[in-house]
């Protein structure tokens, strides 16, 4: 009887222990949602396997060279029996885990807690990261899978203008070129690629992060992938509920920052001190079965209160997130041979705001009575996935899947005043007249069109077989992805205006030359067509990992994507098929004892185009803009009375829709970036491993629009193509910058086009670049039931003409229709160090148990500066200022004084200073609860540190003093844009029955 309790005792240790673990190793044979069993044992020996916790059993016979393979596993606990050995292990996301069963039997506590091994895994060509569930509760880290993705090596924060601010740059890659999994299903929004579908975060059981040199069955991707598989119901019922909080009383202050104008003596350029915000969370979970080993079931649901409390010059804001999510998993296994899977995903969501008109500039209170409104969107994510167990050697699966989201919506008080125009005082942006700001959205919306809403359907098919050292995995993706988008007008009322004054010794304001001080004002217009744009993605892979001999394992695959984009009519504009990417690698377990491991990997990795180019390239937009003097302001709306026309009206666009035919080049190349990576690993000391990784990363053929229209006119008028009309062109053109264009031309006017090649010297532009490397040091001891600690260490450098698909100086998330290649002026200077560029990065993460009770966590990171650039308005010495003049800043041409002017390189200003955050974490595990209570608290920046992340790094003033000297420099160039996060406290109780 005691060896029995001492056994469970064990047992239980050691499950923590592998739960706690920092990290582990992926292998070849891992499918998306899955992972595998491998290992050795007696030659024609009969292995067999069961799920400990759903009953799943299956049964192989041993190959002659004594290898075999379970593949297409769902994660958990599995025990192996053969020959009268028996081991039991962990099977995670997208990994292999191996077992010997031709070896000496190691200890129970060994087995399970394999993270505590020494050795290597050597049938892996790559390394990624996996945490479970209770490996992230162990750490203080937030809780949101981008948050848990920043602690692998070699992902960086991104700019917080892109998205929601929390995305992660993986290996040098722009923010928007991630993919994102549920299940085996990739719920990344191809809008603009910077959200994503997302599972409550305590649904997640386990969650992996690959950076790089993945297989073939993945892509659609240039910078990582976040791949989570879901929790599900077992032969056990388990009922829980957790509970986080975060009080606003336990968060320190925002940082402000000074208004450095001198017309703007009383501002602010950044006003956050007296910004609050707090939530709490509560999660109640179900899972077990309906029909033991048949039938189960998981459900949860998270409710959650997150309020926010935001102050500005003249309005303050409360915004309150009250509406609950959940998700429901359904796992039927009929037989051992079939398992049918269906996940329900609720990702609605309803913000109530509540506006207040202040009293008094930056006031720190809520003045007045609030005017009501809720912005409701979201959506939900359906997946039904198919396994099936054919024979010992084959193994099929299929999957459905549908990712429903709508963009928010509002409704109540910030749907008022649509009528009046948008109207903006001199200097900062106050707002005047009868119009609500803020006014998100499309406040002219036509009123006939579509809900705004994107929408995934998507079906894949994979098989695997087993044939002898071969294991063969191939597979069929494809995705219809439809984006709806109304029309209307960009502005309230159909209008912007905005305030100005010339200065104190004049201006030239659209060639025209004003005394000083003499105000005038800008009106812009622009309109949109309503549509509903689709685009298609469909892929075909294979790939062989081939165990060559006992200690090489030799990967190769090949995959094929085939793009295809459309306009409102369902015309093609953008179609490439057949796209090959090919992937090789190599793992050799140099002593043959996997204590030393060298491994690496080459591949080719596209990303589709975004359903943004659809909408933005095709459907038909007017743009216009002017300068008046005036003599009045209307007293309801604001705007400008007595107006007299500064120079001529400037047409950006027509409003027409443009002929799909000239829309891009003919020649176009989708997006490809080629990866090489090599590293090892060694086994330092017992519970020690440490690794050296080296990445290289290129772009092939980046792609973005040119929206310049003199290369075509001065090839045409170099060819004697007189009746050419460039009007007959789209506004932007999508093309491979730095090489030939080949493009539908009308070059009789006459509605017949001919498609011509335009050599790349006539559009003058800079070749899309980005190249990344980077060196990558790791030390690791996993969670022994004592302590653990992850560290790593990357030097990297990113340099390049583009950051990629956004552009995170302008705060600019066009996927793919960034401004660094609008003009080829533009690019003059735009050869340097780009904003996800962090030279050194130091991360450390892991785990102390203080008591049996208690135990401490650690999560820190020190990382040196990105670069800064000095942004402004071309001058009007260069080739093609008769079309970029109109353009809002986003050259590298620098004002140096009010009178001098340079081009300054990207990245070459200066760097942001180097930052520290250090998180900690105390958790008590009672044991008068049986450990079945968790309380626990995180401190998240215990500093405090208020370190300037960000920049404003526009040189110019504004467009109308920004062209011709005299010029108007920013007195606010260089001012913090954004800080790190003040120092807040989350407090958390869980407990299961």
């Amino acid at each position: 009887m005691k060896q029995a309790k001492r056994s469970t005792v064990v047992m239980r240790q050691s499950i923590l222990a592998a739960a706690a673990s920092l990290c582990m190793a992926s292998v070849a044979y891992a499918q998306s949602a899955e992972g595998a069993i491998f290992g050795s044992a007696t030659a024609g020996a009969t292995v067999s396997i069961v799920n400990m916790e759903t009953g799943l059993r299956r049964q192989t016979t041993v190959e002659k060279s004594g290898a075999f393979n379970f593949g297409k596993l769902p994660p958990g606990r599995y025990q192996i029996v053969s020959g009268g050995k028996t081991r039991e292990v962990t099977v995670n996301i997208g990994t292999g885990t191996e077992v010997k069963l031709d070896a000496e039997a190691l200890e129970r506590v060994d087995i399970v807690g394999s993270a505590r091994r020494t050795t290597i895994d050597v049938s892996s060509v790559e390394t990624n990261t996996v945490f479970s569930a209770k490996q992230v509760e162990a750490l203080p880290v937030a809780r949101a899978v981008n948050s848990v993705a920043l602690l692998a090596p070699g992902v960086v924060a991104g700019d917080a203008g892109i998205g929601d601010g929390t995305l992660p740059s993986f290996n040098g890659a722009s923010v928007a070129e991630n993919g994102y999994f549920i299940n085996g299903l990739d719920v990344t929004n191809i809008r603009n690629f910077t959200s994503y579908a997302q599972l409550p975060f305590d649904a997640i059981a386990q969650l992996q992060v690959k950076s790089g040199g993945y297989g073939a069955e993945f892509g659609r991707s240039l910078g990582g992938v976040i791949n989570q598989v879901s929790k599900r119901g077992t032969n056990e019922w388990k009922v829980g509920g957790s509970l986080y909080m975060e009080p606003s009383a336990l968060r320190s202050s925002g940082t402000d920052v000074r208004d450095k104008e001198a017309d703007r003596p009383n501002a602010y350029y950044l006003f956050q001190s007296q910004n609050t915000r707090s939530s709490t969370n509560l999660n109640v979970y179900a899972g077990g079965p309906i029909i033991k080993d048949k039938l189960f079931i998981f459900g949860l649901v998270e409710g959650r209160s997150i309020k926010n409390d935001t102050y500005g010059t003249t309005q303050s804001t409360v915004t309150e997130n009250t509406r609950p999510r959940g998700m429901v998993k359904v796992d039927f296994t009929p037989s051992d041979d079939h398992r049918f899977e269906l996940t329900a995903i609720d990702t609605k969501s309803s913000v109530d705001y509540t506006d207040y008109k202040n009293s008094v500039n930056y006031s720190p209170s809520h003045d007045g009575v609030g005017a009501k409104s809720q912005l409701k969107g979201g959506g939900d994510v359906g997946i039904l996935r198919y396994t099936g167990y054919m024979t010992d050697n084959l193994t099929v699966s299929a999957l459905y899947g549908r990712v429903s989201d709508y963009l928010g919506v509002y409704s109540g008080a910030r749907t008022g005043g649509a009528e009046c125009p948008t109207v903006y005082e001199v200097g900062a942006l106050v707002a005047l007249g009868c119009w609500v700001e803020p006014f998100p959205g499309t406040p002219g919306r036509d009123p006939n069109a579509k809900p705004d809403r994107d929408l995934r359907v998507s079906s894949r098919f994979d098989i695997e077989y087993n044939l002898g050292s071969h294991t063969i995995r191939a597979g069929l993706d494809n995705v219809k992805f439809t984006s709806s988008q109304a029309g209307g007008s960009s502005y309230s009322g159909g209008q912007y205006w905005r305030y100005f004054v010339t200065p104190a010794a004049g201006g030239t304001v659209y060639g025209v030359a004003l005394p000083g001080n003499t105000p005038y004002v800008r009106l812009r217009t622009s309109d949109q067509t309503s549509g509903e744009y689709d685009l298609t993605n469909n892929t075909a892979y294979v790939e062989d990992s081939w165990q060559a001999s006992r200690n090489l394992l030799l990967y190769g695959g090949l995959r094929s994507e085939s793009f295809d984009n459309h306009n409102s009519a369902g015309v093609s504009f953008i179609k490439a098929t057949n796209l090959i990417a090919p992937r090789l690698g190599f793992a050799w377990n140099m002593a043959g004892d996997s204590s030393i491991k060298l491994y690496g990997n080459a591949g080719r990795y596209f990303i589709p185009v975004a359903s943004n180019t659809n909408i933005r390239a095709t459907r038909g937009e007017s743009s216009t803009e002017a300068m008046y003097r005036y003599t009045g302001r209307d007293a309801k709306t604001g705007a400008p009375t007595g107006l007299t026309q500064i120079g001529s009206t400037v047409v950006n666009s027509d409003g027409r829709q443009p002929d799909p035919r000239t829309i891009a080049a003919t020649n176009l190349n989708p997006m490809s970036q080629d990866e090489w990576i090599l590293g090892i690993q060694k086994v330092v000391a017992k519970g020690w491993t440490a690794g050296v990784k080296g990445t290289y990363r290129v772009i092939q053929d980046g792609m973005d629009d040119f929206c310049g229209h003199y290369p075509m006119v001065n090839w045409a008028a170099d060819n004697g193509k007189t009746n050419f009309d460039s009007h007959t062109l789209a506004p932007c053109l999508m093309v491979n910058p730095g090489k030939d264009v080949s493009v539908a031309m009308d070059l009789e006017n006459n509605g017949t086009y001919t498609v011509v090649n335009i050599p790349a010297k006539y559009f003058n532009l800079a070749k899309y670049e980005r190249k990344y490397s980077a060196l990558e040091l790791s030390l690791e001891k996993p969670f022994d039931g004592k302590w653990g600690v992850n560290m790593s260490y990357v030097w990297s450098k990113s340099k390049g003409t583009a950051e990629g698909y956004v552009q995170s100086t302008l705060n600019q998330e066009d996927a793919g229709l960034t401004q660094d290649f609008d003009f080829g002026s533009f690019t003059d200077g735009a050869y340097g160090y780009l904003p996800n560029d962090r030279r050194h990065v130091v991360k450390i993460y892991g785990n102390y148990a203080l008591t049996d009770e208690f135990r401490a966590g650690l999560n820190a990171s020190i990382s040196s500066g990105r670069p800064y650039s000095c942004i402004g308005f071309v001058p009007n010495t260069v080739p093609d200022y008769d079309e970029t003049w109109k353009s809002s800043p986003s050259s590298y041409y620098c004002r140096k004084s009010a009178t001098e002017v340079a081009l300054i390189p990207r990245g070459s200003a200066g760097r942001t200073p180097w930052s520290t955050q250090i998180d900690l974490q105390l958790s008590y595990t009672p044991k008068w609860a049986s450990d079945k209570l968790t309380l626990q608290a995180d401190v998240f920046n215990v500093f405090n540190s208020q370190t300037a992340l960000e920049l404003n790094e526009t040189r110019d003033y504004d467009q109308a003093t920004g062209i011709t000297a005299p010029y108007r420099l920013n007195q606010n160039y260089l001012s913090p844009s954004r800080f790190q996060a003040p120092r807040y406290v989350r407090l958390t109780a869980r407990y299961e029955f």
